[in-house]
């Protein structure tokens, strides 16, 4: 891929407008004198009110009209002379379908490559077969799968080999609960059990490079996988992991990975994210972070910030019974009353006091899907190796 030369006014599109990192980076993109332009298919999204926007564009559902919303793009990237387009959510991958006919610069991987990076299967061998610690894994396509999985470990987690938001993960389940959950109408995998601390890295890649690196623990979350706080933490061990996947992959584009660090100072991964996360948060007061989605010759950036954000509407909502249910009051108040909520920002407060209409959207949606809020806020635009 041939680099974008950094220019004062460069013109960015953004998807994925309904995600609170999206809202950071077009704020972060705006600081730094871009003009940022972004197309989403849910209407009244969470950026769709800031002033860093200079025009927000509705787009038609990347997962159920795909060949629409490629055109849509097409359309948009060539009306407003954009330069460089960055997906942020699962949208990448209808994004990626499309790669070849899109006449921008696309920060993102071919759907193949994001392919084997998305599906918790394929991304396990991969690392495994490049000498990278991942937990044993095996592919369960039947109930005999599954029966031998349960034989092999004393204890195991189950995943559909494509999912989000650990929202159908069972960790540590009882063979009958597994039986009765799991339908061998998609793929799953299990995993042998890791015990030990979650660790959350994002990273922006150019060519094989880290040029941008934040990792974080996972001590509140919505549901079982979803940050909901995050401090940004040094991490060697995590560090050269990663380094060493996306060096062997030559990857340009944000990935971000899930791990388990054991009680011996292992850390293995259990899975990857082709895509922004939760670690923008904590990179965008870094001045030099906008630089390397254009460059790599600025070294690798690292968080400025010490103290932890949050999404707070979300701490209240998923965080709250759930410390006071483990008995974690202290560090949540703790967490809650430093911490600085990545939606709130005092030269853009209309996402903040607006953001209840996409809630309200997800809750909606949930409701008639008979999916949960969570689910439903990437009903339109997830991928499942379709």
């Amino acid at each position: 891929m041939a680099f974008l030369a950094v220019k004062i006014m460069a013109n960015i599109l953004l998807t994925g407008g309904r995600a609170p990192v999206t809202l950071d980076l077009a704020r972060a993109f705006h600081r730094a004198g871009h003009s940022v332009f972004m197309a989403e298919s849910l209407r009244g999204h969470l950026s769709q009110p800031s002033t860093a926007i200079m025009k927000d564009f509705v787009t038609p559902a990347p997962r159920q009209e795909t060949e629409a919303f490629l055109s849509s793009l097409k359309w948009i990237i060539e009306e407003n002379q954009i330069e460089l387009l960055i997906p942020t959510c699962e949208e990448i991958f209808h994004v990626a379908k499309g790669l070849e006919n899109l006449p921008c610069r696309v920060f993102a991987e071919p759907l193949d490559r994001l392919d084997i990076f998305h599906n918790k299967w394929k991304f396990a061998n991969s690392a495994r077969d490049r000498g990278l610690l991942v937990p044993e894994t095996m592919l369960i396509e039947n109930e005999s799968a599954l029966l031998d999985a349960f034989r092999r470990w004393d204890g195991l987690a189950l995943k559909p080999i494509y999912s989000r938001f650990a929202s159908r993960t069972l960790i540590l389940p009882a063979l009958r609960e597994a039986l009765a959950t799991l339908s061998f109408d998609r793929a799953w995998i299990a995993q042998e059990f890791v015990q030990g601390q979650q660790f959350c890295s994002y990273s922006v890649c150019q060519q094989g490079r880290v040029v941008a690196h934040a990792v974080y623990p996972a001590k509140f979350t919505a549901g079982q996988g979803a940050a909901i706080a995050f401090q940004a933490v040094e991490h060697e061990k995590i560090f050269h992991w990663v380094q060493a996947f996306v060096n062997y992959f030559n990857v340009t584009g944000q990935i971000a990975f899930d791990f388990i660090e054991s009680p011996d100072g292992e850390v293995y991964a259990l899975e990857c994210n082709p895509r922004a996360t939760s670690g923008v948060h904590l990179l965008t007061s870094n001045p030099r972070f906008v630089e390397s989605f254009f460059h790599s010759n600025t070294g690798c950036v690292k968080p400025a910030l010490t103290s932890p954000r949050m999404l707070g509407t979300a701490m209240l909502v998923y965080g709250l019974p759930i410390a006071i249910k483990q008995k974690r009051l202290g560090l949540w108040l703790k967490t809650f009353l430093h911490g600085s909520d990545v939606i709130w920002d005092i030269r853009d407060p209309l996402p903040f006091f607006l953001q209840w209409q996409s809630i309200l959207a997800y809750l909606a949606l949930g409701m008639k899907r008979k999916i949960s809020a969570l689910e439903a806020s990437t009903f339109d635009i997830e991928w499942n190796g379709e």
